[in-house]
């Protein structure tokens, strides 16, 4: 696999439980807790590219994800921590009996291992949540901080979280703290679980872990934003000693997000008097890049605004700040676009352009595509440059993201037509195929798109007992002008989906004609819901409720 080999952090001169003097560890859980923003979701193979841009990234630990929450969640962990290389591979596990199992089965073929577990340690998550009293929690901590280290062995990482840390009685929690590293962890975790953290009394309370178990375990950081505060107590805790944080590209997370790994690197990078001798060893020209990625498979959109990777972020409008820009960028600008990787491009893709320029040029961009994978981008870059006066950055970024959401065409689109007149009702047929069966259908609606969806629904529903139900329908130009590309995305269920709140699919479309691409998007979502509905079918209904993630708890 291409990209950056990351420095150890396990093993080697430091061992678990220690980092390098001046370092700072990047604990990325995009891909974990990231993935429970509430229609996130991601196949197992967008993982794997979003895995691969976090090891170009150089983060030092991937969170894979929470292999006890569904067959689909543990292959996404296991083939994780088998293809990549130069990074820790976390999974995470409650614990309880069946979680540690799970995740450790997952994790254990990775060149560095990382178990991940967590308990509530706060009494209304005591009372409320878990029904236990405070010793059946310290004793469940010990209990599989105890495993973890006897199963994965003496060079693993062992991480320990106490969900609900900020709400929790700070002496309780040092003594289990005191406790998980004495049975074995390397790692103690202090989650702001619900962001009710502010940053003067969060780096007070990890400077109080630090003090108490610091010589004998690293003291990470998971904050969430729920105030707004994520990124500010990160950075506290940081100064207080944290040597580990627990980040996400973009601030992805449920609620309002968490800590957001380009804030927190950029921060660490930007004001360094700040954090004397301190670093990240995060390739930062590589953040764009990874935000685009994150956003376009996740469907999240960054708002114009965001801090670091918005699309206003090095944007000047008053003619005040353009005259100080021109002059000296640093009057306005207090990191270069470069340093997060906004270079300006040198090549230009046409019609006549040829598989090394736009191999070149995605280079450029931060993405390293060969093969097959070349091959499909690049037939599409030239079916689109004859479409379009010009092929953008931006154009070329959402081909190779949608070659990356592909999924299986159990359902195959053979073709379509639709027509719409002023103040008529619009007329769509579509053509679709799964397996060896064909049907054709034809259905009215208001408007063009909502004919084609409908006459999908009738040719479906007859060969596989269900048609997608539209949830969220989106559509946005990739690039500005009249022959932008326009990128679709829906979310629908199963019509037939009795679970509450029933399973959702996210499926992308992306063309120049505007149906085209929400028609695409349609099929995708179905051919997404189609392929879980077989697996569940294939695997029994007990693997159906474990694919659905009906067992799947929720970070600290």
């Amino acid at each position: 696999m291409s990209g950056a080999a990351g420095v150890p952090v396990t093993g080697g001169a430091t061992g678990p439980g220690r980092v390098e003097p001046g370092r700072v560890r990047i604990f990325d859980t995009t891909l974990r807790d990231g993935e429970q923003a509430p229609g996130a979701g991601l196949t197992v193979a967008e993982k794997l590219e979003v895995a691969r841009a976090l090891v170009r990234l150089d983060v030092d630990v991937i969170e894979a994800g929470f292999p006890a929450s569904s067959p689909g969640d543990f292959e996404a962990v296991n083939r994780i921590a088998k293809e990549t290389r130069g990074v820790a591979v976390a999974a995470l596990a409650r614990c309880r009996e069946g979680d540690p199992q799970r995740a450790v089965e997952a994790i254990r073929v990775a060149e560095r291992p990382h178990l991940h577990v967590f308990i509530a340690t706060s009494d209304i998550h005591l009372k409320h949540k878990l029904r236990m009293s405070r010793e059946e929690a310290l004793a469940a901590s010990v209990q599989w901080v105890r495993y973890g280290r006897q199963a994965l062995g003496r060079d693993a990482e062992i991480e320990f979280s106490a969900e609900d840390a900020s709400r929790t009685d700070p002496e309780f929690l040092l003594r289990v703290y005191e406790a998980v590293v004495d049975a074995g962890a390397t790692t103690v975790n202090i989650p702001d679980t619900v962001g009710y953290a502010i940053p003067a009394e969060f780096g007070a309370l990890v400077g109080r872990v630090v003090d108490r178990v610091g010589s004998g375990a690293v003291v990470s950081v998971h904050c969430h934003n729920d105030l707004g505060l994520a990124t500010a107590n990160t950075l506290a805790a940081v100064q207080a000693g944290a040597r580990q944080v627990e980040v996400t590209v973009n601030g992805l997370g449920e609620r309002a997000g968490n800590a957001s790994l380009e804030e927190v690197v950029m921060s660490l990078r930007t004001r360094p008097t700040q954090f004397p001798g301190l670093a990240s060893h995060v390739q930062t020209e590589q953040i764009m890049n990874a935000s685009r990625l994150v956003s376009y498979l996740t469907g999240f959109v960054v708002q114009p605004n965001k801090a670091v990777v918005g699309a206003n972020a090095f944007a000047h409008e008053s003619g005040i700040h353009q005259d100080g820009v021109i002059k000296n960028p640093l009057t306005y600008e207090i990191m270069t676009p470069q340093s997060v990787g906004l270079a300006g491009s040198t090549l230009s893709i046409g019609k006549l352009s040829g598989r090394r320029g736009l191999q070149g040029k995605l280079r450029e961009l931060g993405v390293d595509l060969e093969g097959e994978a070349l091959d499909a981008v690049y037939r599409e870059a030239i079916a689109l440059a004859d479409s379009k006066k010009e092929v953008t950055d931006a154009d070329l970024l959402a081909l190779v993201g949608q070659q990356a959401s592909e999924v299986s065409d159990g359902i195959a689109l053979g073709g379509w037509s639709v027509t719409s007149a002023h103040g008529g009702r619009s007329t769509g047929t579509v053509t679709l195929t799964v397996g060896d069966e064909t049907r054709q259908a034809e259905a009215s609606g208001n408007g063009p798109v909502d004919a084609l969806y409908r006459a999908v629904d009738d040719a479906l529903e007859p060969i596989v007992g269900w048609h997608p139900v539209l949830d969220d329908y989106e559509i946005r130009a990739v690039t500005a002008g009249e022959d932008a590309q326009g990128s679709a995305l829906v979310r629908c269920h199963r019509s037939s989906d009795t679970d509450e709140p029933p399973q959702k699919a996210t499926g992308h479309g992306l063309s120049t004609n505007i149906i085209e691409s929400s028609l695409e998007a349609y099929v995708t979502a179905a051919n997404k819901l189609h392929a879980e509905a077989r697996a569940a079918a294939e695997g029994g209904e007990a693997a159906a409720a474990q694919a659905r993630g009906a067992a799947a708890g929720r970070l600290p």
